[in-house]
Parts: C-alpha cells; sequence; structure tokens
C-alpha cells in the first residue's frame, strides 16, 4: 500500500491546491509563504510561535499596524470574535451581517415573537400534569390558521352521533320493506347500513333477502368474489359450528366489504329458483348467525309479502322501516302494508316503525309536506333525505360521494331508526 494516497492501489498524486489553501486558513497563512509547521508532544501540528504572541491587543482605532488598522496575530485579525471570519479578504462581505441576540429583535420582531410564543407553549407542553391526574391538552400553536374553516357544529348532528355510538345492548335487526318497487329499498338499506357503519366502524351489516334477482350485492361492496347467501346456506351448519375469530373469519369469506371498510353485504342470488330454499327455518338461522357477529343488521325485504322470507324477517325484526317516495301509489302501498300487519297481529312493529320519505328528484315535491304529515299519525317517527346526485344512476353507492346535506340527514334518520334501543 506504499506510495499510493487511498491505499487501494492508485498511484499516488499530489495534493490538490484547495487542500493547501485550506491548511492556510486553518494555520493562520495570510501571506504568499507558507507559515513555519511544528509537531507538539501530542503529535499535532500547530503554528511555530509567533513574536507577537503574548502582546496585549490593540484597539481599532490606534491605527496599529495590520489589515485596515487591525493588528494581526497568526493571520487572525483582533476583532475575530466581533463576527468576521478567519479571513480579512472577505471581511467586507460579512461587516452587514446582523448577531444575534444584539440586532435580531429590531431586524426580525414578528419571527422573534413567534419564536417566544411557540418556545412558552412547547414547555408547557412537558410541564408535570395537575394534582387531579389530568393533563389538558397544549393549545394549536398557531390556531388563526383553520378557524376560517370551523363552522359551528350542528347539534342535532351532533346529537345524532352520540346516539349511533352508544350500547345497543343486543345484536339490532332493522327491516326496510315496502311492497311496492322502485322506492328506494335497496338504497335506503345500503345508506343506513353505511351511515351506520361510519360512526360505529364495525359490526354493520346489509342482507340483501329479496327472493327475486335483488340488487343490493351489485350496488354495495366490492365483489371480492361471486359468492351470495346461496353459498352461505349450503355451508350453514359447518358456520354455525364455529366461534370466535374463526367463527367471523370463516363467515367472512361469504360476505362482501365496503369500500371503506364501514359496513359488510351479504348478497342476494340470483338465481329465481333458489327462492323456495329461503323458508322460515333457514332465515331464522341466517339471522342468528349474523346477531353472533355483527350489532346492526339492516335487511332489503324485496316485494312479496307472502314469501317466507319476507314475514319471517319482519317477525325478527326490532325496528321497521317503511321506505317510500311523495308519490301516491309509493304511499298508498305503504299505508296497505300498515294495514296488514295490524290484521296479522303485528300492530306494535307497525305503530313504532319510522316512515323513510326520500326525495327522488331536486325539486321538492308539493305531497312531500302532506304525506309526512299522514304518516306521522300512523307511525312513530318520519325521516326525510333530500335528493343526491350521486344516487341518480343507480350505480355501486359510496357514501362519501354524498352531498354533506345528504350526510346529515342519514345521519339523523339513522339515529331517528336506534335511538329506542340505545343505552
Amino acid at each position: 500500500m506504499e506510495g499510493t494516497e487511498t491505499g487501494w492501489g492508485r498511484p499516488a498524486e499530489p495534493a490538490p491546491r484547495w487542500r493547501a489553501l485550506l491548511d492556510r486558513a486553518l494555520l493562520g497563512g495570510r501571506s504568499g509563504e507558507d507559515p513555519e509547521i511544528v509537531v507538539d508532544q501530542q503529535g499535532l501540528m500547530r503554528r511555530a510561535p509567533s513574536p507577537l504572541d503574548g502582546q496585549p491587543p490593540r484597539s481599532r482605532a490606534n491605527g496599529a499596524n495590520g489589515v485596515n488598522g487591525r493588528q494581526s496575530y497568526g493571520g487572525y485579525p483582533q476583532d475575530y470574535d466581533d463576527g468576521y471570519p478567519p479571513d480579512a479578504r472577505y471581511r467586507d462581505e460579512y461587516r452587514d451581517v446582523p448577531r444575534y441576540p444584539d440586532d435580531y429583535d429590531r431586524r426580525y420582531p414578528p419571527q422573534r415573537e413567534e419564536y417566544s410564543r411557540y418556545a412558552a407553549l412547547e414547555e408547557e407542553r412537558y410541564l408535570p400534569p395537575p394534582s387531579n391526574g389530568y393533563a389538558p391538552p397544549a393549545p394549536d400553536p398557531y390556531p388563526s390558521r383553520i378557524e376560517w374553516r370551523q363552522s359551528r357544529p350542528d347539534p342535532e348532528v351532533e346529537r345524532a352521533v352520540g346516539v349511533l355510538r352508544r350500547d345497543l345492548g343486543n345484536p339490532k335487526v332493522l327491516a326496510f320493506a315496502n311492497p311496492k318497487g322502485g322506492v328506494h329499498k335497496t338504497t335506503a338499506t345500503v345508506l343506513a347500513a353505511a351511515t351506520v357503519g361510519s360512526v360505529r366502524g364495525r359490526g354493520v351489516l346489509a342482507w340483501d333477502d329479496n327472493e327475486l334477482r335483488g340488487t343490493l350485492g351489485l350496488r354495495a361492496g366490492s365483489a371480492r368474489h361471486a359468492r351470495t347467501i346461496r353459498h352461505l346456506i349450503a355451508d350453514l351448519a359447518d358456520v354455525e359450528a364455529m366461534h370466535g375469530l374463526d367463527l367471523k373469519d370463516t363467515l367472512d369469506d361469504y360476505l362482501r366489504h365496503a369500500s371503506d371498510g364501514s359496513y359488510d353485504v351479504l348478497a342476494g342470488e340470483e338465481s329465481p329458483r333458489f327462492a323456495q330454499r329461503l323458508d322460515q327455518y333457514t332465515v331464522r338461522r341466517v339471522l342468528e348467525l349474523l346477531r353472533r357477529t355483527h350489532d346492526v343488521i339492516c335487511v332489503d325485504t324485496g316485494n312479496n309479502v307472502e314469501s317466507a322470507n319476507w314475514q319471517t324477517v319482519l317477525q325478527a325484526a326490532d325496528q321497521l322501516v317503511i321506505t317510500t317516495v311523495p308519490r301516491e301509489d309509493a304511499a298508498f302501498t305503504a299505508d296497505w302494508m300498515l294495514d296488514l300487519l295490524y290484521e296479522v297481529g303485528m300492530g306494535e312493529l307497525a305503530e313504532n316503525a319510522v316512515t323513510l320519505l326520500s326525495c327522488p328528484t331536486p325539486a321538492k315535491s308539493p305531497l312531500l309536506d302532506d304525506l309526512a304529515g299522514h304518516f306521522e299519525g300512523r307511525t312513530r317517527a318520519v325521516a326525510v333525505v333530500p335528493y343526491d346526485p350521486a344516487l341518480e344512476a343507480g350505480s355501486s353507492i359510496e357514501y362519501a360521494q354524498l352531498q354533506p346535506e345528504t350526510r346529515e340527514a342519514w345521519l339523523k334518520a339513522a339515529s331517528v331508526m336506534l335511538e329506542p334501543f340505545v343505552r
């Protein structure tokens, strides 16, 4: 390795000129001749002693010899500590550099004030907590940045969110029903599950119990697979025998999920021949299985009031939600269904039902107020949800794409549905 600069086999090269200049600057050289270098007892290179070493410094006003009246000791100006660099050639370039802290407050008062305020907040952040054990969060050091974005919260929305977050005691089944088609049953089922799931975060499911080719599985949830209620019923005995995490993991193979993960979807079967297999006994077994894994189960009941699955879901429902639009035929069918429930001994379910009025157009229907007043006298409550352009196409329903007014309306409507059960 001898005779090399780096020890890796390259031939020795003369030291570049910048290294010599650096050595001269560090060792105090100012003239054209290199200063005399000595090696001390520790093996360190130092500048040789100068005859001027040890002499008292001269003031910059006495015209002492040196550079522009400043006495130089070994190449360093006498007033080096006053803010000038070692090399006097660059003295004029640094003459006007502000020196902290002498004139910092005069030159930069806003920054200095902001830094002091921020430092005080940081110091407060790490203070020991009070004696009661509660330490309030540190205030935002820049609160003015977001004050203009904050709007006054709606007390009704805050109350609705509080209701949806509370404990329900045990799993609840919400049945969305109206024998007439085109009254937003599927849309209401999906949005109710999405709204409750967005607040609770988990434990919410939407089930398409329509025996005649329902579309809930197409409009909600990501189609990771093509499994439907038919596949779950085929393996129902094996799934029912599981418990805990094994049950949740196995059941998850038959479910689809919302894009944001807020709720699950049990898709209906597309083949009409499967309808005969959804008997009363099987539907009850499916509901009991879903109650073991989910807190809120929203069921789209379909249109056939004579089918076994329609009747079984309403008999097992904790809350009936009557969906309708401001049209006379839709309202008439909903009214007729309420009469039917009274006739078959389910008057209590009908009396405690919630009527959901969905607006299908941007313009307010002249029948809206009249129908709302009518169903207020027949059901426990009436909730009105506005028109939203994101729902007009009839494609996949994305809760995040709804207008803020629509999401607020659904928050209030969902809280009305679950309010009787919260603790």
